[in-house]
């Protein structure tokens, strides 16, 4: 992380109109909560919604909610955070929650004031966003993976319908699918009419439902570009346009790819296999151009001969990719001329 370039680019992002900050203790090596912290100094704090994560896998005592808390408002350099979650959560996460009493906790510190707002960021099937959805009478809102493509995925598009319901305010993450529906397979971009950045925006913009939708940008381009489109007054979606959404997603869905988002929650592999350069030169030869892929497969430090299959990826793995098992299948997959 270049902490100036990035400070630089929060507060370009802010005076152009954004008004929702994410971020998370993990991200960067646990230096983004220092970037924005900085970003937000000088009465920038004022202009924005900010919100960051519980890293609940570090959790082991209850008190280690607070303790954490403590260091985030800390590296933030605030006094609250607007919009606070627990990450990444899942049925082993969840059952971590309630056997801690985590769940007091945040409230607690609720009414405390240095939380406004209690969230959770979601990746698990949907039997378990209903658990934790209906498991606390006290969420605000939540954060799911959402797009034009994972209307069936982890907590499904009925499932952002159900928490809206509750009353729960609904923050999308992955809208573009780690940078897949920004850039497609040729098949998919021939059918989609303009860009596809906008259309993959525009579906999810289309739903009052959702209230943020979240975009990673890391040069003032990208977010000159998503603040935008984002100013753009778009007529409501047609019956015609909502199924040719259904036809892209039906093409998409017949090609073998890899679900890898590049999130990087799997690295440092332990045996320094370079698992989302693996999957994304699969991803390319699948989708694109064998050659292509073949050659960033051959760039890479190491590639899927150096898995050993001890799945310490996988219990960290967003969206629960059998890596362990991918490896050597790709692997064979590249070593055929």
């Amino acid at each position: 992380l270049r902490m100036d370039e990035s400070v630089e680019l929060i507060r370009h992002a802010i005076d152009s109109g954004i008004t929702y900050i994410d971020t998370a203790y993990p991200y960067h090596n646990e230096l983004s909560e220092v970037a924005v912290g900085r970003a937000l100094r000088d009465w920038y704090r004022d202009k924005v919604v900010l919100a960051t994560k519980s890293p609940v896998w570090k959790l082991e005592k209850t008190e280690d909610f607070s303790y954490y808390l403590t260091e985030q408002l800390n590296k933030l350099e605030t006094d609250h955070i607007d919009m606070y979650l627990l990450h990444a959560m899942g049925s082993e996460r969840w059952q971590k929650v309630l056997d801690l009493g985590i769940l007091d906790e945040m409230l607690k510190e609720k009414a405390a004031g240095r939380i406004r707002q209690l969230g959770f960021s979601f990746h698990d099937n949907k039997d378990t966003f209903y658990q934790i959805l209906n498991g606390f009478d006290h969420w605000d809102f939540c954060q799911l993976q959402m797009n034009y493509i994972n209307v069936d995925f982890q907590s499904t598009l009925q499932g952002l319908y159900d928490a809206h319901a509750k009353g729960l305010g609904i923050i999308i993450m992955e809208p573009l699918l780690g940078g897949k529906l920004a850039d497609p397979a040729p098949v998919v971009k021939d059918m989609i009419p303009g860009d596809p950045i906008e259309y993959a925006f525009r579906w999810l913009w289309d739903k009052p439902e959702i209230s943020v939708v979240l975009s990673g940008m890391n040069n003032k381009q990208q977010v000159d570009e998503n603040v935008a489109l984002a100013n753009r007054d778009y007529p409501k979606l047609t019956e015609e346009e909502l199924a040719h959404y259904h036809q892209v997603k039906a093409t998409y869905d017949t090609m073998s790819l890899v679900p890898c988002t590049r999130c990087n929650y799997c690295m440092p592999c332990p045996f320094g296999v370079n698992i989302p350069g693996v999957f994304e030169a699969y991803n390319i030869t699948a989708s694109k151009n064998r050659q292509a892929g073949q050659k960033l497969y051959q760039t890479l430090d190491l590639d899927a001969s150096g898995c050993v299959g001890c799945q310490a990826c996988e219990e960290v793995c967003p969206q629960a990719i059998p890596i362990a098992t991918h490896m050597p299948a790709i692997e064979e997959y590249f070593s055929k001329k």
